[in-house]
């Protein structure tokens, strides 16, 4: 790991959630981040997290996501890294934020929540490894 940067992993389950929150709020501190850029970073990891735990894996055993961060002047980048079937969000289609709430499908609006709160989205497979790395521009926050 490298100075002025901070990994940690979390177990495929929702229950990690709230550890997640934790950390961040302390990273938020540690990295010198405004409210709101924590407040969306939170947003962008509770919604990756969550599609990782709940579709990523084909079996009931313990996996680890693994999350690393590091604040180069006012750029934040994150990491995520996991081990589960492929997938790149970043293929799924924009929801139509014309239709009716009533009539849209479920499901790709936080898909949708983390591109707009991070500057940039990039994924990758690696192996048999998901990357996605994010980036948030701090500056102004």
């Amino acid at each position: 790991m490298k100075k002025g940067e901070i990994s940690f992993e979390l177990r495929n389950d929702l229950s990690e959630l709230d550890r997640l929150r934790e950390i961040l709020e302390g990273l938020g501190e540690a990295f010198g981040l405004g409210s709101k850029a924590v407040f969306q970073i939170n947003l962008a990891l509770d919604e990756l997290v969550t599609n990782i735990v709940s579709y990523g894996y084909a079996d009931d055993l313990e996996h680890w996501i693994a999350v690393t961060m590091a604040r180069e002047k006012d750029v934040l980048s994150i990491r995520v890294e996991d081990d589960g079937v492929p997938f790149n969000p970043l293929e799924m289609p924009a929801p139509d934020q014309e239709c009716p709430l009533e009539e849209r499908p479920i499901g790709g609006l936080g898909i949708h929540f983390v591109k707009r709160c991070m500057d940039r989205v990039a994924y990758e497979r690696r192996g048999s490894r998901n990357i996605l790395m994010l980036s948030k521009n701090l500056k102004g926050d």
